[in-house]
C-alpha cells in the first residue's frame, strides 16, 4: 500500500509539473504525448511559442528525457527501449525537426538546435552509445547512426 501511494505522488507531481512546464503565457498550439511503460522513467518538457510537438515514448526503466523548445513549429520525438537511456534536446527558433531512438540500455544522446529549418536523427542501438549533436545557422541536417 506504501509503494502505491508513493508511486500515486511520483505520478501526480510529475504529471503537476509537466502541466505547468508546458503552460507558458503565449502557449499557442503545442502538443505532449507521453507514453511510459516501465518503472522509474521520468520526462521534463518546455515549451514556448506555436505549432510545437513532443512525442516521447519510453518503454523500459530508469530512461530520462528533458526538452526544451522556443519558437515555431519545433518537434521532437524521442524513443527509448531498453534502460537507463539518456536524451536531452534543446530548440530554438523556426521549422527545426529532432528524432532519437535509442533501443539498448546506457545510450546517451544530447542534442541542441537554433536558428532555422535544421533536423536531426540520432539512432543507437546496442550498449553505451553517446551521441552529441549542436546546430546553429541555416539549412542543417545531421544524421547519426549507432550500433
Amino acid at each position: 500500500m506504501q509503494c502505491f501511494i508513493r508511486r500515486s505522488l511520483r505520478q501526480t507531481a510529475l504529471t503537476l509539473s509537466l502541466a505547468l512546464a508546458i503552460m507558458p503565457a503565449h502557449a499557442g498550439q503545442n502538443h505532449v504525448t507521453v507514453d511510459q511503460w516501465g518503472r522509474d522513467n521520468s520526462i521534463a518538457t518546455s515549451h514556448r511559442g506555436t505549432h510545437q510537438r513532443v512525442a516521447i515514448t519510453q518503454r523500459g526503466r530508469a530512461n530520462l528525457s528533458f526538452n526544451t523548445q522556443d519558437g515555431a513549429r519545433n518537434r521532437v520525438t524521442i524513443g527509448q527501449s531498453g534502460c537507463h537511456n539518456v536524451a536531452d534536446t534543446a530548440q530554438g527558433g523556426q521549422r527545426n525537426i529532432l528524432g532519437i531512438a535509442q533501443m539498448g540500455c546506457r545510450n546517451d544522446a544530447t542534442v541542441t538546435q537554433s536558428g532555422r529549418r535544421n533536423a536531426i536523427g540520432v539512432i543507437q542501438t546496442g550498449q553505451g552509445n553517446t551521441a552529441n549533436a549542436s546546430q546553429h545557422g541555416n539549412g542543417n541536417v545531421v544524421l547519426i547512426i549507432q550500433d
